[in-house]
């Protein structure tokens, strides 16, 4: 595992969103990009509904990540820690998406609560690292 695998993760992070919002658009009725914020609105549909909440909260989820990342490469963390906890992050990143477009909220949170510790993990062994 190499410090290029963490980026590439912080890479795929980065464009989640942009996935969850292409299945609200799907998943609702004729996309009208004229006044896309008003569009998403008047969406009955449940499934785009929660895409677009899942698109919300990867876009929350990515600051705190991409730091960790940053925050651990500069503190010494060994690359393999880093790029480790970036794979299991994207992973529990997908299910959550995943799991919040098809309606499972327990499986959901759980998905959330595993990207979660990932960053703190990050965080908390940059902070670990740096002290004397």
């Amino acid at each position: 595992m190499t410090l290029a695998t963490a980026y590439v993760c912080v890479l795929i992070a980065a464009f989640l969103p942009y996935l969850w919002v292409a299945v609200a658009k799907a998943s609702g009725e004729r996309y009208d990009n004229r006044d896309p914020r008003r569009w998403q609105e008047r969406q009955q549909s449940q499934r785009s509904l929660r895409a677009n909440a899942a698109q919300l909260n990867s876009y929350e989820a990515f600051a705190p990540f991409a730091a960790g990342v940053i925050m651990a490469q500069l503190a010494g963390v060994p690359h393999t820690q880093i790029g480790t906890l970036a794979i299991v992050f994207v992973v529990f990143r997908i299910l959550h998406g995943l799991l919040y477009v098809s309606g499972h909220h327990m499986l959901r949170s759980a998905a959330w609560a595993g990207g979660f510790v990932c960053v703190l993990w990050l965080l908390v062994q940059a902070a670990l690292n740096i002290t004397p």
